[in-house]
């Protein structure tokens, strides 16, 4: 059943929501690859200039590309962008397991192979649970891949001050009832100033939700992020919203528990943003991950 979007902001007077995004999005390559277990993996491509370096972006769970919808023309200036939309989620078909991570991940790099040219070398960026996916990813690829950005991760077994359940979320829901559920989750979890939560959050939020299918929360739950850690040889920095709820006020261990295996690793936290601190301070997030990496 298809979602009646009609209540959703606009995103600025005389623009809706899906036509902002629209005009983001046609700027992009739309690529597909191959899934080890049947079907195909989506992704975007934003190239300015063929020379730069590559950066994939991972998102997050019961997301899509569109947890990147501020960055992506921003970003596209420094790097080659491949934004997946990963196995199960978004445009891209499902894993064989849904619930497996290995599965998820086991897609990813499958696709990697035939997105990313011979010989060139690239970076991951992957925000909560596809940070978990980047760390995954990181052991079964090879040398080409330089470093993986961690950003809001989930999946690591700490501690967490307890947040209000999420509202659910259906298709059926009327106009409005949706709006308001998908606004309160973005409070909830998402975004720590109301004020940000706008017509394209919301928008981004019922899509990603509504079309999930991999059970990317039951994976987080199951530190999947803390079980990998110690396999991950591959360059880690990470960066957080100081006032992420899924971090906030525990910051001290994530930073020690990355330290732990990489102590010499690059931490930044940004100020006043939550967890999806690429969309809440998109420039602050796009200037510190450009310092990470590099790019033009």
């Amino acid at each position: 059943m298809t979602p009646d979007l009609s209540a959703v902001p606009q995103a600025a007077p005389g623009r809706s929501a899906a036509e902002y995004i629209a005009g983001i999005e046609k700027l992009s390559l739309l690529r597909h690859t191959s899934l080890p277990y049947g079907g195909q993996m989506t992704w975007r491509v934003w190239q300015s200039d063929p020379a730069l370096p590559v950066l994939l972006l991972f998102h997050g769970g019961g997301g899509s590309w569109l947890h990147w919808v501020r960055n992506v023309v921003p970003l596209s200036r420094h790097f080659t962008l491949m934004v997946a939309d990963l196995p199960g989620l978004g445009d891209s078909d499902p894993p064989d397991d849904l619930k497996d991570i290995c599965s998820v991940a086991r897609g990813v790099a499958h696709g990697i192979d035939q997105i990313v040219p011979a010989g060139r070398g690239y970076d991951i960026c992957g925000f909560s649970f596809g940070a978990i996916v980047g760390a995954h990813v990181s052991t079964l690829v090879d040398q080409r891949l330089r470093s993986v950005v961690l950003t809001g991760p989930g999946g690591l077994e700490l501690s967490e001050k307890p947040w209000a359940p999420p509202v659910p979320m259906k298709a059926s829901m009327a106009p409005d009832e949706l709006v308001n559920a998908a606004r309160r989750n973005l409070e909830i979890l998402m975004l720590a100033d109301p004020a940000q939560v706008d017509g394209v959050a919301i928008y981004s939020q019922i899509a990603g939700v509504l079309s999930a299918r991999t059970k990317s929360r039951h994976m987080s739950r199951t530190w999947m992020l803390s079980k990998c850690l110690p396999q991950v040889t591959t360059r880690m920095h990470a960066i957080w919203g100081e006032l992420d709820v899924t971090a906030h006020p525990y910051m001290h261990e994530r930073e020690a528990l990355l330290r732990k295996y990489q102590p010499d690793i690059a931490f930044r936290v940004i100020p006043g943003a939550g967890h999806w601190v690429a969309y809440e301070k998109a420039d602050q997030f796009n200037e510190t991950l450009v310092g990470l990496i590099g790019g033009k």
